[in-house]
């Protein structure tokens, strides 16, 4: 059935506008500003990588490029609307993030979110708002760009992390908490703002107690949902294998958690995470990873494309030393304070020094505090674009100083243990798996069991459903996905492991697989199961390191046993089977003649 064009320009407007006006006005120019987009971005990118200088950067100097404040071509002047879509790609990211923290970690870092992140929000924000109390009417406003520019950027924190792989880590662990805090912080921020209006009758708010109601009841939706409902669906549709559904459900789950953050009026961004978070313990979390990776990089690659669209040029030929000195005051600020305190609470010398530097900036929730205000008459057009130009400018410049802080810190000495380490994530239980086993049936747990009994960690997958619950339920570090997804192999961190181990049943499915984690990975050593040697040499062509075959290594063994039924001594039985062995089972290739295993299909093992 087709949708009626009318519904489909009310809701693209309603919803959407900065897009409506290029898709359903004048396609071509949807098609021409989405061409300029994607070729400045791909091209920034590739010249900021090759210079050392990070995507980010690229991407934030690809939006001014390309934005309605420089000369040449735009995409869009609606900026805002297009950052406000934008913006679920910092969903998607808190949500992958959520995926791999399981809730008995936040707990671990409780005297980091509340203290650090707190004392952080309240010192920043107090310092900054006597600073631009020199430069505005009242202290109302002062308070107002104190406390929104003391908020860091949480979308450009933890992508640089994400990126660098460094979450784990005793700096990404305290830069979380904090950013985690700030995320917080926005509804009571949000919430006092009508207080300071001019005219509080702008934007109607409920009372305190049905306010603090629906949060609870929000949050509780999310969470029963998250822990019970999503993984229900999930397995059911594992069990179908309806991929397109698996996604579907995964996707809406994500958003359907953000928008009832946002109706409780928090963040979007803490309703992925949490949905994120209540899935990190499901047996479906590495393919949910997987599933969501792609549309999440590309999403958040837009949103700093659209906050370097955001950059006022304007306010830089205005004013331009009032905007540099209020851009150099903000950072030192931020990053003095900030140092002393995750000096204080729980980071070494150098943690603490680039921690500073990576929340340094101001962060994207800034847009939303100043957009509010502007909209309650509590500050000026010229006020928001000087704010809204900070917070850009601020971001614009972290990569820069993230590289600084980094070398600074690379000044002072080691030190053996962090000031506080009870307050970061165990290290046994963020090391990287030792062995990848694709495949849990009979072959594979048995290569698990010996493993896990001489304390090897591994992590394995399997299609089928029943068979992960199976082993899970057995405390066995099993999880559902299909080895053959690039994404995976990405989610599952396969490139950090010595091996793996390929025991999947279907002879062309393993090939496939073979062929995949040469290429993702080309130095890891890949052990295959091969049915025959037919199977065994298309293994090795695909980039297997070793390849055994079982028919013919279980023909061996019953030779060896029938040797030493002949009285022959075990040395010498055992001699015999590795000369079968020997030149790629030379002895045993004459006059085969069994039909390829491509087009048979074994019994399940």
């Amino acid at each position: 059935m087709l949708v009626p064009p009318e519904l489909c320009r009310y809701f693209c407007h309603r919803y959407y506008p900065a897009w409506s006006c290029l898709a359903l006005v004048d396609p071509e120019a949807f098609v021409h500003s989405s061409v300029l987009l994607l070729v400045a971005s791909a091209t920034a990118v590739a010249l900021f990588k090759h210079f050392g200088l990070g995507s980010i950067l690229g991407l934030l100097v690809a939006g001014i490029l390309i934005g309605p404040y420089t000369p040449g071509p735009s995409v869009t002047g609606d900026v805002d609307d297009l950052r406000s879509f934008t913006e679920l790609g910092v969903v998607l990211l808190l949500f992958v993030i959520g995926l791999e923290l399981h809730p008995s970690r936040l707990w671990e870092m409780r005297r980091t979110l509340f203290g650090l992140g707190s004392a952080q929000i309240l010192l920043s924000g107090l310092a900054l708002a006597l600073y631009f109390r020199l430069f505005v009417e009242t202290w109302a406003i002062a308070l107002l760009i104190g406390f929104s520019l003391a908020l860091s950027s949480t979308a450009l924190v933890m992508q640089m992390l994400y990126e660098k792989g460094e979450i784990a880590t005793g700096r990404g662990q305290t830069a979380f908490a904090v950013l985690l805090m700030q995320d917080i912080a926005v509804v009571p921020m949000l919430a006092l703002l009508p207080l300071a209006a001019a005219n509080q009758a702008s934007l109607p708010s409920l009372p305190l107690w049905e306010q603090l109601g629906l949060i609870a009841v929000m949050l509780s939706g999310v969470i029963v949902a998250g822990h019970y409902l999503v993984p229900l669906l999930l397995d059911l549709l594992a069990r179908q294998g309806n991929r397109e559904a698996f996604f579907l459900v995964t996707l809406a789950a994500v958003f359907v958690a953000a928008w009832a953050m946002e109706s409780a009026g928090m963040s979007m961004a803490l309703g992925g995470f949490l949905m994120g978070m209540m899935l990190s313990g499901s047996r479906y979390s590495v393919q949910v990873h997987a599933s969501i990776e792609p549309h999440k990089g590309l999403l958040m690659s837009v949103f700093f494309v659209t906050v370097g669209m955001s950059l006022d040029l304007s306010v830089l030929a205005n004013q331009p030393l009032l905007f540099g000195l209020h851009l150099l005051v903000l950072i030192s600020i931020k990053v003095a304070l900030i140092y002393l305190l995750a000096l204080r609470f729980c980071s070494s010398r150098s943690g603490a020094l680039q921690v500073a530097f990576l929340l340094g900036q101001a962060g994207e929730f800034g847009f939303i505090l100043f957009g509010a205000a502007k909209l309650l008459g509590i500050i000026d057009a010229g006020t928001f674009t000087m704010a809204v130009a900070l917070i850009s400018g601020s971001m614009l410049a972290t990569p820069l100083l993230v590289r600084f802080g980094n070398y600074l810190a690379s000044l002072i000495p080691d030190e053996d243990t962090p000031v506080d380490e009870r307050f970061h994530y165990r290290a046994e239980q963020e090391q990287a798996p030792q062995a990848v086993i694709a495949g849990y049936g009979r072959v594979g747990h048995t290569i698990g069991t010996v493993l896990s009994n001489h304390g090897i960690r591994f992590v394995a997958f399997d299609q089928d459903p029943t068979l992960v619950a199976r082993w899970r339920a057995e405390g066995q570090p099993v999880f559902y996905g299909d080895i053959r997804n690039p994404a995976l192999l990405a989610a599952a961190k396969v490139e950090q492991a010595k091996v793996v181990v390929l025991t999947i049943d279907d002879p062309r499915a393993c090939i496939e697989a073979t062929t995949l984690v040469r290429h993702y990975a080309p130095e890891i050593i890949i052990v295959a199961r091969a049915r025959d040697l037919t199977a065994c040499d298309a293994l090795f062509r695909a980039g297997a390191s070793r390849a055994f075959p079982e028919a013919v290594e279980a023909s061996l063994r019953l030779a060896a046993e029938t040797l030493d039924g002949l009285g022959i001594a075990d040395e010498a039985a055992e001699e015999m089977v590795q000369q079968a062995r020997g030149k790629d089972y030379l002895m045993v290739r004459t006059k085969i003649t069994e039909t390829s295993p491509m087009t048979e299909s074994p019994p399940r093992d």
